[in-house]
């Protein structure tokens, strides 16, 4: 491991610039709109988003930066080919989101922070750069908001559904927002066609708190109140809307949901617990998840009605995010589809998960974050990923952002966005990866952003050939919470998710009717239709990805010489694992692109950081300067059209040429390009031809 840093404030003479890939100002023709389920501009030209969010989880970040930092950082982004960034968290109190915290209740704003929003919003909007703002994310009650229980509550998940006080809430929220006008663009932001996305709640289900048994409540309720079972005053509150619901059944239907729970005549029929759903009747568990889906729904077209009609908002709009695979989120596909697009939330070994996890995704395909997002793309919708990170300590992440792109624009996806950047304010701040999400610290996903714009933001991964769709009723999406873990991350029984990465995956319908089961050939690769993508397992476990288009082309995983050769590219080097992209910078084939961006990564510590026995657990997080693997070896650059020399100039953290550019060997295999000194984890190559 040796020292490699990032830099990123050090950037502005960068050699690599995609900022060309990127419209200025964003929303400059009008507003985002929909057409044949995609995003398209004003213009009916098709638009994706490749995205990052912005938080301030480590010390040091800041969401909302200063007057003076914002142009800097917003260059940044839009230098690695970021065209979108989901603004997360703004309802936390300030410093760091937009609430007062002086006052007694949480519905004021801080007119220092609500000043730099705006500057920010403006700022990136100038370089090209689309928002997505969230409306609630973070909101913690105050005793002024009148809101009972506030201090037991934590973020309200799933009592934002239903409470009417809530509810009243959220609407003077997002009215106060959405109404206010920003003195840099001279716009309200319910007009700003800048804004490309609005989200409601994140990560916040009704339905599934209920299948987390978190709307009963329990003793202990848990140390973190964001995420306890709901206090005894919302658990009546909805067990009289319940009875409400009950009471507009047809009468044997009611007659027999009180056989099945037991009750007599008039008496209250009690809500179901996760430890009851295995053996309750069909007919009781269908009426009660109906219930809460019915409910989930009815709150989304209200706050879409509520937005759309009374303060004539034209964004698009999300519910909430599909974000949890070891369950069944149909239902909540369901109840988002009621907007405009719907959302899925993926991590690889999630920190809040991974206890003896640091294993790589390339040996295990079908459970892979591709085929865990594909599940909940539906077909006439724009499908996003609002958040997404294969995250540090992993020694296996540089896999996540190459795959992740490519298979994103084979699916045909809308928008990928990053979780997270962070931003340091302090410009002599030492860098080091602090936090297992934060990117702008890791030298190796840095680069990556990079080259999954150009995979994805400008589509060298070509779209898949063919569609295959499957429908559900209704009363299998309710029944799918009941489906055993052993079905995930589909929950879909008898469906080979192996098409995922052979086909375009789509939801056609989940009201039914049902399809049939779908067949597959095996095969090793799984290679797209296509041809583009090739997932290799062997039963060592050691899986290689490789991306063979004209543009860009890559090797992912345990790479082997003598197995997943691209056109262009060949690669003989000594780390076991790595993840090696070359992708043309100047939109030619590589064939014949002058420009050319080689990058080459692996695993990432800091300082002093030590890991537990069995390398499962960093026991010692480490300090600056971050640190890095560096792949060494050589790579050998085929079938470049009369090329006459190939210079290769090493880069560091910034961007900027580490001393000078060295000549390529030709070769008869080709150009031999050796790699690892100096230590960097990106390249550029000039070609000059006759």
């Amino acid at each position: 491991m040796q020292p490699f840093t990032t830099n990123y404030r050090q950037s502005a003479d960068s050699r690599i610039d995609l900022s060309f890939l990127l419209d200025r100002p964003a929303g400059r023709d009008g507003f985002v709109t929909i057409k044949d389920g995609r995003l398209v501009k004003p213009d009916g030209a098709r638009l994706r988003l490749w995205g990052v969010n912005i938080t301030d989880w480590s010390p040091g970040a800041v969401m909302l930066p200063s007057k003076q930092d914002a142009p800097l950082f917003a260059a940044i982004l839009a230098r690695y080919g970021i065209n979108c960034v989901r603004l997360h968290f703004l309802d936390l109190p300030a410093p760091r989101g937009l609430i007062d915290p002086t006052r007694d209740d949480t519905q004021h704003f801080d007119r220092d922070q609500i000043d730099r929003l705006d500057f920010w919003v403006a700022t990136l909007k100038a370089e090209g750069i689309y928002c997505d703002l969230n409306l609630v994310v973070g909101r913690s009650y105050k005793a002024g908001d009148r809101v009972r229980d506030y201090e037991q509550i934590g973020w309200a998940k799933g009592l934002t559904y239903f409470d009417p006080r809530l509810i009243e809430l959220q609407k003077a929220y997002a009215a106060q927002l959405l109404t206010h006008y920003n003195p840099y663009t001279q716009c309200e932001y319910r007009h700003e066609p800048a804004i490309v996305i609005i989200e409601l709640v994140n990560e916040n289900s009704l339905v599934e708190a209920w299948h987390l048994g978190r709307l009963h409540p329990r003793d202990p309720e848990g140390d973190d109140p964001n995420f306890r079972p709901i206090t005894a005053y919302y658990a009546q509150l909805l067990t009289g809307m319940y009875q409400e619901y009950i009471g507009q059944l047809a009468p044997a239907a009611r007659d027999r949901l009180r056989a099945a729970a037991g009750v007599p005549e008039d008496a209250i029929v009690p809500r179901l617990r996760p430890e009851e759903f295995a053996t309750a009747a069909g007919e009781r568990f269908q009426i009660e998840a109906a219930f809460y889906m019915q409910l989930e729904r009815g709150y989304f077209t209200e706050m879409q009605t509520f937005l759309r009609h009374e303060l004539g908002v034209k964004s698009l709009l999300i519910g909430s995010n599909d974000h949890v695979h070891s369950r069944s989120g149909y239902p909540i596909v369901w109840t988002n589809s009621a907007l405009d697009i719907v959302d899925g939330h993926v991590y690889w070994q999630h920190p809040a998960h991974r206890e003896g996890e640091n294993t790589p995704m390339v040996n295990e395909p079908l459970a892979s974050t591709v085929v865990k997002l594909s599940r909940t793309a539906l077909a006439g919708r724009p499908y996003t990923v609002s958040e997404a990170n294969h995250l540090f300590p992993n020694e296996w992440a540089s896999e996540g952002i190459p795959i992740l792109a490519a298979y994103a624009s084979f699916q045909d996806w809308d928008a990928v966005m990053w979780y997270t950047i962070e931003f340091q304010a302090d410009p002599d701040w030492q860098p080091y990866v602090v936090d297992a999400f934060d990117l702008s610290s890791d030298p190796v996903r840095m680069s990556q952003l990079a080259v999954g714009a150009l995979l994805f933001l400008r589509g060298d991964v070509s779209a898949a050939q063919r569609l295959v769709e499957r429908s559900y009723t209704l009363e299998q999406v309710r029944d799918s919470l009941r489906l055993a873990s052993e079905e995930k991350p589909y929950y879909t029984p008898d469906f080979p998710v192996a098409l995922v990465l052979q086909h375009k995956v789509r939801i056609g319908s989940l009201d039914g009717p049902a399809t049939a089961p779908v067949t597959t050939i095996e095969s090793n690769p799984i290679i797209s239709d296509t041809g583009e993508l090739k997932w290799y397992t062997t039963p060592s476990r050691r899986g290689l990805v490789t991306i063979d288009t004209p543009r860009s082309q890559g090797v992912i995983g345990f790479v082997d010489s003598s197995v997943g050769s691209v056109r262009h590219l060949d690669v003989d080097v000594t780390n076991l694992f790595c993840a090696i992209t070359l992708s043309a910078l100047d939109g030619e084939p590589i064939a014949s692109s002058a420009r050319l961006l080689l990058t080459a990564g692996a695993s990432v510590g800091n300082t002093g950081q030590r890991w537990n026995e069995s390398r499962t657990a960093v026991i010692e997080h480490g300090c600056s300067p971050s640190l890095i693997e560096p792949v060494c070896g050589r790579i050998i650059l085929r079938d470049v059209e009369a090329a006459t020399a190939v210079l290769v100039q090493a880069l560091d953290g910034a961007g900027r040429p580490i001393g000078g550019a060295r000549a390529a060997q030709a070769t008869s295999e080709g150009w031999e390009i050796l790699i690892g000194d100096p230590v960097t984890t990106w390249y550029e190559l000039t070609i000059n031809r006759r």
